[in-house]
């Protein structure tokens, strides 16, 4: 059984993804969010590491059950995605920022889902 603060966690991973997609849908496409410097670029990157500190304090806090749902790959790959975005903000590689949206958003938040329905089956 999970904890509640790691359903939180989740819940949270997914609203940004939510959030994320959104702009997205605003904008019109991935490309055009990025383009806007002052917002929806700068929006989209603190969702992103928002995502990584949520992954960053489901594993310190030993929530294995819960990140075992997702691919490790996503969960490391998102930390190092914050950091780079924390520590060269404005040297962030747009490209694979398009790609994390493309390809693996989709798959961390079928993880989600995945972990919602083991939560309410319980």
């Amino acid at each position: 059984m999970f904890s509640q603060k790691a359903i939180e966690r989740v819940n949270l991973i997914a609203k940004k993804i939510d959030f994320i997609n959104a702009i997205i849908s605003e904008k019109g496409s991935v490309s055009n969010a990025l383009e806007d410097e002052q917002n929806s670029r700068a929006s989209i990157l603190m969702h992103l590491t928002s995502i990584a500190e949520q992954f960053d304090k489901l594993l310190h806090n030993g929530e294995l059950e819960v990140l075992a749902f997702f691919d490790k790959q996503d969960i490391k790959g998102s930390y190092e995605l914050r950091n780079f975005i924390a520590h060269d903000y404005e040297g962030v590689d747009l490209y694979i920022i398009e790609d994390v949206i493309a390809q693996r958003l989709p798959v961390i938040k079928e993880s989600v889902k995945k972990i919602m329905q083991n939560h309410r089956e319980l």
